[in-house]
């Protein structure tokens, strides 16, 4: 006896997991890509990632201060709060 219609085919559900497999490696390799892009980024900056700039020796904190408050990177509440800690 033999049954006609029952191939050695994966039909659409094998070819449906195939892609989502695929897609998942395409993912985590994507995502790994990215995480070492950013360790290094941060590694060329000198600094690890998620810490804060260190200032250049020499200057002023309060000069800097003041710098990154002219460029709009921190509001008047904030500005104010670390010239009172830095003593100014």
């Amino acid at each position: 006896m033999r049954l006609e219609g029952y191939g050695m085919g994966f039909g659409l559900a094998g070819m449906l997991a195939v892609a989502l497999w695929a897609a998942m490696v395409v993912l985590v390799v994507a995502l790994l890509v990215l995480a070492v892009r950013w360790l290094i980024r941060a590694d060329q900056h000198g600094r690890t990632p998620g810490s804060q700039p260190t200032p250049p020796a020499g200057r002023d904190p309060l000069e800097i201060l003041r710098e990154r408050y002219a460029r709009g990177e921190i509001d008047d509440d904030e500005f104010e709060r670390r010239r009172r800690t830095l003593g100014g």
